[in-house]
């Protein structure tokens, strides 16, 4: 994690080294008044705009020394959306109260304020109503356990609906824990949550999240273009309703590692490509769709299921060739806890 930490007095320096402390692990740049400046710590740029927009941009998790009135001033110009917002947190410099101040779910600012606080036997100051009222916080779920959440709105509904009631949740995986508080299983209604790599709307309004567990297997002719290949992919992932957010990795044999198209492909589309030697899918086990022609090139009798299962537990779509491009998809075994 990268975490800006800003300290406004000679308090606010001993404070912030502190805080350091806690984050061992972590990329942290530490900065201070220039007629504050002590060993360690950057200096504060003047205008500052530009200076706390940088850093807003580079961090994840801001934390002010301060007062909330510096940290809202310093942020405001920058704040634009809780997808994409760091988390802020704002100490005193005694350390008395850690507050959570921007993106307390998504960004995780909630967990950040209580760790300080438990940290520096400090007093957590949160505000959101799902935390306040002991129920499920299905945004900082969701970044928690790396979902992608589908609808940012309906996710805004589900928040404020199981405030007076519970609500219903489909899962196509197993849930072994209990369900949170607010929650309940249920298969339709008006409003509800799904989890599925699936587009499915089992509620009139449903919020789907989508675990990023599904690895694409993909063989191509050489100079293959980057559009052939994104059809190709759309076109397979459409025919079985699978969402693209699902999509964690892209994978072929590292004879294909120069293929400028699936490259281009992959980071059009947010994707890592990952490349495998022949020897290596040769090890993955199971029952393939077999060619002769790939086996004469590659010394592999098929590319695209096997490099799917390499970082995969199950063939969910077999080998399916469209225009020179074969496509197969895979999914990692997935337990839902709410813990």
């Amino acid at each position: 994690m990268k975490i800006a930490v800003f300290a406004y007095s000679r308090q606010g320096c001993r404070m912030a080294r502190k805080i350091m402390l806690l984050f061992p692990q972590d990329d942290i740049r530490p900065y201070t008044m220039e007629r504050f400046a002590e060993e360690g710590f950057q200096t504060i740029g003047r205008p500052a705009q530009p200076f706390y927009g940088e850093i807003f941009n580079w961090a994840d998790t801001l934390i002010f020394v301060g007062s909330c009135g510096i940290a809202v001033r310093e942020i405001a110009p920058h704040v634009r959306d809780k997808r994409t917002d760091p988390a802020v947190v704002c100490i005193d410099e005694l350390g008395r109260f850690a507050v959570s101040l921007l993106s307390g779910h998504i960004g995780g600012a909630n967990e950040t304020a209580a760790k300080i606080a438990a940290e520096l036997h400090a007093t957590p100051v949160i505000t959101t109503a799902t935390d306040i009222n002991n129920k499920f916080s299905v945004d900082a779920w969701a970044a928690k356990n790396g979902f992608v959440i589908d609808n940012m709105h309906r996710a805004k509904m589900v928040s404020a609906a199981i405030l007076e009631q519970a609500v219903p949740l489909v899962s196509d995986f197993a849930v072994t824990t209990d369900t949170p508080n607010g929650v309940v299983f249920g298969d339709g209604g008006e409003l509800g949550i799904c989890i599925s790599y699936l587009k499915k709307e089992p509620f009139e309004q449903t919020l789907r999240l989508i675990p990023q567990i599904l690895h694409i297997g993909i063989g191509c002719r050489r100079g293959t273009p980057a559009a052939v290949i994104h059809e190709a992919i759309q076109t397979v992932l459409a025919q079985h309703k699978v969402d693209i957010r699902a999509v964690k990795s892209a994978a072929s044999i590292d004879l294909k590692s120069d293929e400028e198209g699936l490259w281009e492909y992959c980071k059009d589309n947010g994707i890592s490509p990952v490349f495998y030697s022949a020897a290596e899918l040769l090890q993955v086990r199971g029952e393939f769709t077999p060619s002769a022609f790939v086996q004469s090139v590659t010394g592999v009798d098929n590319v695209c299921e096997r490099a799917a299962l390499m970082g995969a537990d199950e063939l969910i779509v077999k080998k399916t060739a469209i225009n020179g491009v074969t496509v197969a998809v895979a999914a990692e075994k997935l337990e839902v806890r709410f813990e």
